[in-house]
């Protein structure tokens, strides 16, 4: 989920709720005031819910980013492991700032005093980016991955659209059998060619083949989308093999009238166009392999309290 779809506000619009839940003097533990100040903000279950590409929460890790920049402003202090309070730099705070902190822009102002500052040496040189304040780590992490998933996904379609015909249709096969369709004995198979009455793969879902989908592949080039007709003749075929469902994939897009009429019709039909295949390819390590694992850790609160 990208940040414009993100249901959970930015990280800067957490600072002032933080201080207000800590305003009374108490002292909370971290996970008591996350839990407050989400409380106290009004988020939607929706939004609590919200999770990040590696499975952690979105809203506890911006809030939790909200803390880091208010204990490095000493605006909250740390009394006991894993405690916080407000301090009196915290309680001006509030009184300057009654609307908060609206903006990355007023964030950067405000805490970039306390940011680490660029170091060099003559083995590397540390800098400081504007992203290195938008997102909690977490989500620098997830932004970085997303890029490189994006270049390779641009590689996939640009090779796979280089390959013959035939190899499209073996590749999207092993990309449905690496999701499972075709059980643990990997029954698909291409059929394209001459004679393949108009389908190009086929998996059996049990050991009998009694329960199969079919395939269509079409390797198009960028800008060449898959029209209605070629929804319509796809259907055609399935009808032939006495089939009511079939996935079709395609190495472009598709038009809107091909998407209405997949939707409309009675015969079940997936269709994955070009960006959803090269996802699903990564996803499912099909003609890509990974080249570096890193571990995230944090903090077990619990091993404090």
């Amino acid at each position: 989920m990208s940040e414009n779809e993100s249901l959970v506000p930015i990280w800067p619009l957490f600072v002032r709720p933080v201080l207000e839940t800590l305003a009374d003097g108490n002292t909370l533990s971290r996970r008591e005031l996350t839990t407050q100040t989400m409380a106290n903000m009004g988020l939607s279950p929706e939004a609590i819910a919200e999770e990040l590409e590696s499975g952690g929460s979105r809203a506890l890790g911006r809030v939790g980013w909200a803390i880091t920049h208010l204990n490095k402003a000493d605006c909250v202090e740390r009394p006991a492991r894993a405690q916080y309070r407000i301090t009196n730099a915290g309680t001006e705070w509030l009184g300057s700032y009654p609307k908060g902190v609206t903006d990355f822009s007023l964030a950067k102002k405000m805490f970039a005093p306390y940011w680490p500052k660029p170091q060099s040496s003559t083995s590397q040189t540390v800098v400081i980016t504007d992203e290195d304040t938008t997102f909690d780590p977490i989500e620098q992490i997830e932004h970085g991955v997303a890029r490189v998933r994006g270049e390779v996904s641009d590689g996939l379609l640009e090779r796979l659209r280089e390959r013959p015909p035939e190899f499209f249709e073996d590749a999207v096969v092993k990309v449905l059998l690496a999701m499972g369709y075709g059980g643990s004995e990997q029954r698909g198979k291409r059929i394209g060619g001459s004679g393949d009455g108009g389908v190009d793969g086929v998996i059996d879902q049990d050991a009998l083949g009694l329960d199969q989908i079919y395939v269509q592949a079409k390797r198009y080039a960028a800008g060449n989308n898959v029209g209605r007709e070629a929804i319509q003749a796809f259907i055609g075929a399935l009808q032939g093999f006495g089939a009511s469902r079939g996935v079709f994939i395609t190495s472009s897009m598709f038009t809107p009238n091909a998407l209405e009429y997949a939707q409309a019709i009675q015969t079940r039909i997936v269709l994955i166009d070009g960006p959803r295949l090269a996802n699903l390819m990564i996803k499912y390590k099909v003609g890509v392999q990974v080249q570096q694992s890193y571990e995230v850790v944090e903090l077990d609160e619990d091993f404090f309290e």
